[in-house]
């Protein structure tokens, strides 16, 4: 998984956290997770799968899915092709999270 933050909370003045996301084929997210963020998901290439509160959305290029603050998720790309998001995040701020959140998946297993 590769990401690329393209604005962060001090670009925004605080108000959001922008990054496209990539994932190779047959591969996941992190682990279940939740934070007071709210995420937009926006689908730019392949599909991505979206688990939220337990259900599962497979949103495919074009697709876009809200996951409110609090609210458990997690992602993977069930698929044969690199699949790629975009997340708007609100409030910004997620990105200070990076650096814990690579070493945690880094320790885990990615592969479908």
């Amino acid at each position: 998984m590769r990401a690329v933050f393209k604005a962060d909370r001090a670009e925004t003045r605080g108000g959001d956290s922008i990054s496209d996301w990539w994932l190779e084929p047959r591969t996941k997210g992190p682990n279940v997770n939740a934070h007071d963020e709210d995420h937009v998901f926006y689908v730019i290439a392949g599909t991505v799968s979206l688990q939220v509160d337990g259900e599962q959305l497979d949103l495919p290029q074009g697709g876009y899915a809200l996951v409110p603050g609090g609210a458990p998720h997690t992602l993977e790309n069930r698929g044969t092709v690199r699949a790629g998001f975009i997340s708007f995040n609100s409030p910004g701020g997620c990105e200070e999270k990076m650096p814990d959140i690579a070493a945690a998946l880094s320790a885990e297993d990615l592969r479908l």
